[in-house]
């Protein structure tokens, strides 16, 4: 079974960057794509970006876009989200998921998901 295992989060001040980390086990299984969704106190997950294996198609919510970049290392199954510019807004549980069919990639609704790393922001 697939096992997702964030890591990077931690406490920064407004403008400030912080680069999450996301590893699938085992390193060989190869994704067809792999995302970040985020859950802020109170509220509900919501879907943050998310990147396809092959081609590399990167998909944003608007809030983040321009300021966060998502990217992989294909041969290790290795996620990462670079977040510039953040703001307290930004502030929430970020989880890492992934998805060995390309179908299901579509539909957002990804299979495997992992144990969730804090980010917070503060003004």
């Amino acid at each position: 079974q697939v096992q997702l295992v964030e890591s990077g989060g931690g406490s920064v001040q407004a403008g400030g960057s912080l680069r999450l980390s996301c590893q699938a086990s085992p390193y060989t299984y190869n994704s067809a794509c792999m995302a970040w969704f985020r859950q802020a106190p109170g509220k509900g997950r919501i879907f943050v970006a998310k990147i396809y294996t092959v081609g590399g198609m990167t998909l944003y919510t608007s809030s983040v876009k321009g300021r966060f970049t998502i990217s992989q290392e294909s041969a290790n199954n290795t996620l990462y989200l670079q977040m510039n510019s953040l703001k307290p807004e930004d502030t929430a549980m970020y989880y890492c998921a992934a998805e060995s069919s390309v179908s299901v990639c579509r539909t957002g609704s990804l299979h495997y998901w992992g144990q969730g790393t804090q980010v917070t922001v503060s003004s």
